[in-house]
C-alpha cells in the first residue's frame, strides 16, 4: 500500500501527500541550490525526520517507564557537504523541560531509545549523526 503521493508543481517545488491522514506538505529547493527556500527542502525533511523519530522514540520510552517529557524541544542543524552534494551531518539538541527531574535510569534509557530509532538505523553510516542532550 502507498504511503505518500508527490506531485511535482514546477519551479523545484513538490507537494506530497500523507494518503492515510490527507496531511499534506511542500518542499522547495533550498537558495543554495536553485530554489526559493520557501519550504522545507528535501534534505531539510531528512533531518527533521530524525530528529522528529528520536523524540517519538524517548516519547515511547517515557510512556512505557512511567515519566514525562512533556514540552521537550529538539533543535536540529542540518550541515551539508560537496562533491557529491548531500548531507554530511545532523546535529540534534534535546532541550528537557527545566521542571523535570530526570533519575540517572531515565537519562540512559532516553539517550539509548534516540540512538535506536529506525531513522537513524536506516541512515548512511557516513551521515554523521551528533545528538546531544540537555536536562
Amino acid at each position: 500500500m502507498e504511503t505518500v503521493k508527490t506531485l511535482y508543481q514546477g519551479d523545484l517545488r513538490t507537494r506530497a501527500k500523507h494518503l492515510q491522514s490527507g496531511n499534506e506538505l511542500i518542499t522547495d529547493a533550498p537558495t543554495d541550490n536553485q530554489g526559493k527556500g520557501e519550504a522545507f527542502s528535501p534534505t531539510d525533511l531528512l533531518a527533521t525526520a530524525l530528529g522528529s523519530c528520536m523524540l517519538t522514540i524517548i516519547g515511547i520510552a517515557a510512556n512505557t517507564h512511567g515519566f514525562n517529557i512533556d514540552g521537550t524541544e529538539v533543535k536540529i542543524t542540518k550541515i551539508m557537504a560537496s562533491n557529491p552534494r548531500r548531507v554530511a551531518e545532523v546535529v540534534v539538541e534535546f532541550f528537557f523541560p527545566n521542571a523535570q527531574s530526570y533519575s540517572a535510569k531515565e537519562k540512559l534509557l532516553m539517550q539509548k531509545a534516540a540512538l535506536e530509532c529506525p531513522v537513524a538505523k536506516s541512515l548512511h553510516p557516513d551521515l554523521k549523526q551528533s545528538v546531544h542532550f540537555n536536562y
